[in-house]
């Protein structure tokens, strides 16, 4: 009975100081960044918090920077707009119809284990360098989690589901509508949740294919002007932003998730 209260009492202990858990492991790395370039020699030196966080205050009123996160946001739209159009309904397909499951899985996991950067030269082949290439490179790389998980969420529904819905008359049709999507939201968002992550990593990369605007050419532009403290200023924002776009994602699976 001790140990049972003693574990309850830390359990109640740890709950009432759990919010101010994040903050401590925030300082934590600021810590290990300050220590890492502080006991460091040489350039990693320039990569110091200080001075980091001093550029990243003229960045932030910099008019001409918000010019460069809007073209990164504006990249990222598009490439997760192209994986929903695409990626949605073929995971559907793949996912109730057995066949086309049975035709894809090879092909599609042959697919996604490709690198996106191996994409890079066919991409510059085909579109030229640019936001086209920069974008479908992104597209190639996030539209594999949307496809998959929403597939596996398929093939997960409840056979009692779909046999009900077949007694009250229902075709394909309706039961894609009325059954199958509404009961695979979560695992849509989940596979969503995971495109963008990705799609936002590969961002950065995608951006030094010849673009001259953008955060990722930035982070180039900054090295080529041996403006070192920048880098991480600009990283800063790609971590501010990508959070946040998780963060919301998160949100809505966690409002749209009953199982």
């Amino acid at each position: 009975m001790a140990t049972r209260d003693r574990r309850r009492y830390g359990s109640e202990l740890i709950g009432e100081r759990g919010r101010l858990l994040p903050a401590v492991g925030l300082l934590g790395g600021l810590a290990v960044w300050w220590a890492v370039t502080a006991l460091g020699s040489g350039i990693i030196t320039n990569f110091a918090p200080a001075a980091t966080f001093a550029v990243l205050a003229e960045l932030v009123v910099s008019p001409a920077f918000y010019d460069h996160v809007f073209v990164s946001v504006y990249r990222f739209g598009i490439a997760l707009g192209l994986c929903l159009t695409v990626g949605l309904p073929i995971g559907i397909v793949v996912g109730y119809f057995k066949a086309a499951e049975r035709a894809t899985t090879v092909l599609f996991q042959f697919m996604r284990m490709i690198s996106p950067l191996a994409w890079f030269p066919i991409a510059i082949i085909v579109f030229g360098v640019g936001t086209q290439s920069a974008v479908f490179v992104m597209f190639m790389a996030g539209l594999w989690p949307i496809v998959l998980n929403t597939a596996h969420g398929i093939a997960t529904i409840d056979d009692d589901w779909l046999t009900v819905g077949e007694s009250l008359g229902g075709d394909t049709r309706a039961l894609l509508r009325r059954v199958v999507v509404p009961a695979v939201v979560p695992d849509m968002l989940t596979g969503i949740r995971l495109s963008i992550g990705i799609l936002w990593i590969i961002l950065v990369p995608a951006e030094m294919l010849g673009v001259n605007t953008g955060l990722g050419y930035l982070i180039l532009d900054a090295r080529d002007r041996f403006s070192y403290a920048e880098i991480p200023a600009i990283m800063l924002v790609i971590g501010f932003i990508g959070f946040w776009l998780d963060f919301s994602v998160r949100r809505l699976h966690a409002r749209w998730n009953w199982g």
